[in-house]
């Protein structure tokens, strides 16, 4: 189990560096991360990585399609936690 925390860890970390990254890349007018990897990041468990960049930059926070496609996926990773832990799939 202390592994997956390493892992979760690790991967928001990433999500982080990657949305600022794309800030930064926004600011200077280069070519940016599509929003499809941003995503997959965030579904993949970097949700709280990306989150955190978009408050503390400012960044993808006026993109209306955007948050939307980055809350229904914060839902399905709600809903999965919630499954896992009522079929003891988490339960320690």
């Amino acid at each position: 189990m202390q592994y997956l925390l390493y892992i979760f860890l690790s991967l928001n970390v990433f999500s982080f560096i990657i949305t600022a990254f794309d800030k930064v890349l926004a600011i200077k007018k280069h070519k940016r991360i599509s929003e499809k990897w941003l995503l997959m990041i965030v579904a993949f468990g970097g949700t709280i990585g990306a989150l955190l960049a978009m408050l503390i930059f400012r960044h993808k926070t006026a993109k209306i399609t955007y948050l939307l496609k980055f809350v229904f996926i914060i839902l399905l990773q709600i809903l999965l936690v919630f499954l896992l832990y009522k079929y003891d799939f988490l339960k320690v």
